[in-house]
């Protein structure tokens, strides 16, 4: 190698590399290619000092890589390793309808469905002679009845099928339940008549419920919609026999864990005029109803219910509600189900006999309303 060549690679050499004893900031990777492609006279020397200046640039601790931005996903709760219809994380209605995969309980399990309650209630009047538009439907002979009663109400439900439409969602159940409510009057306090029980409705049901997740204006959440099919008799033989038959759609909306809202729409299905026990129920009872309850904090629990005929007569009722919690149920995670349960009803259809009689009811009692 020529000397001059010599000179030249010792120069780019001391570029690439920082001469010794020279702070090693003063030599960075620009200051190295750019001396070795000032070598251009001398093509060997030039690539050497490019060999030794990218093999010090591979040497050197890389910049990591940039991740590419994405955009998250937003989960309400996921499911979790053990599914529980109690978990506190799932809201009130995702709980009582077995919403999501982590609110979800199986089938035929034994759950409660409307308030299971023993009342005391006193009334402004009490029906000693039911009577009906159809023939051979009005007791022959009025019963001295108290209007100081007790009512006892039974209601359970199974879900006996899950995921129809939905069927191996990650989240969403939809979900068909069978449901049985029985409501008695008992005149307790009249022994004068032997403490007889006046009446006894029973409701079986079948109820389809489809699971939904839309967001609506005010922070409201669409939670589900769902139809049934029910059947309600007092079990009675002439002249006292009542029933009917309906197709019901429903939806029901939340706001949080404070407010639910949940609305009814009913079609009564025809009987033959002949055989009708109770003509005209739709324009008393009422066709329709919308419930709202208002979680005014752990411990209570207002309600409002109203049916409304649709019709411009506006028959119906109204039925004003207080649940208080009594008990804690020993744990947390195992709240307690038991509530005071004042209530006051107003209009017609407080019981089946009643369908055609208006009266003012106030009960107070214990229920029973999540087990």
């Amino acid at each position: 190698m020529k000397p001059q060549n010599a000179l030249f690679l010792i120069a780019a050499l001391a570029g690439c590399t920082g001469a010794a004893g020279q702070n090693v900031i003063n030599s960075t990777p620009a200051t190295g290619w750019q001396t070795c492609t000032a070598l251009s006279a001398d093509s060997p020397a030039r690539l050497a000092c490019f060999d030794q200046w990218a093999s010090q640039q591979s040497a050197l601790p890389q910049s990591p890589a940039l991740a590419p931005v994405v955009a998250p996903v937003l989960i309400t709760i996921t499911p979790p390793d053990t599914q529980d219809c109690k978990n506190p994380n799932f809201s009130e209605t995702s709980r009582f309808w077995e919403l999501e995969a982590g609110s979800d309980c199986g089938t035929l399990g034994i759950r409660g469905y409307r308030p299971i309650s023993l009342s005391w209630i006193g009334s402004d009047g009490v029906n000693t002679q039911p009577s009906s538009p159809s023939p051979e439907h009005t007791a022959l002979t009025a019963q001295p009845y108290s209007t100081s009663e007790t009512r006892i109400q039974l209601s359970v439900r199974t879900k006996i099928m899950q995921g129809l439409l939905t069927h191996n969602q990650a989240l969403k159940r939809d979900s068909l339940w069978f449901g049985y409510t029985q409501q008695s009057y008992w005149q307790l306090f009249n022994g004068d008549l032997s403490r007889p029980f006046r009446t006894t409705d029973h409701e079986p049901e079948i109820t389809y419920i489809y699971p939904t997740d839309a967001q609506l204006l005010g922070g409201w959440r669409w939670r589900y919609s769902g139809a049934s099919f029910v059947h309600q008799s007092n079990g009675q033989t002439l002249p006292l026999s009542r029933s009917w038959n309906r197709l019901i759609l429903m939806t029901g909306v939340e706001k949080g864990d404070q407010f639910r809202l949940q609305a009814r729409l009913w079609k009564r299905l025809n009987e033959d005029p002949l055989t009708d026990d109770n003509p005209g129920i739709s324009d008393l009872v009422g066709r329709g109803e919308v419930a709202g309850f208002w979680n005014v904090n752990p411990n209570n629990t207002l309600g409002v219910t109203v049916r409304h005929s649709l019709r411009d007569n506006a028959n119906g009722s109204v039925r004003l509600e207080w649940f208080k919690k009594v008990g804690d149920g020993g744990a947390p995670a195992h709240q307690s189900g038991l509530r005071l349960h004042t209530q006051l009803f107003s209009g017609y259809g407080d019981s089946l006999v009643d369908y055609n009689r208006q009266r003012t009811v106030l009960s107070v009692g214990l229920s029973l309303v999540d087990w």
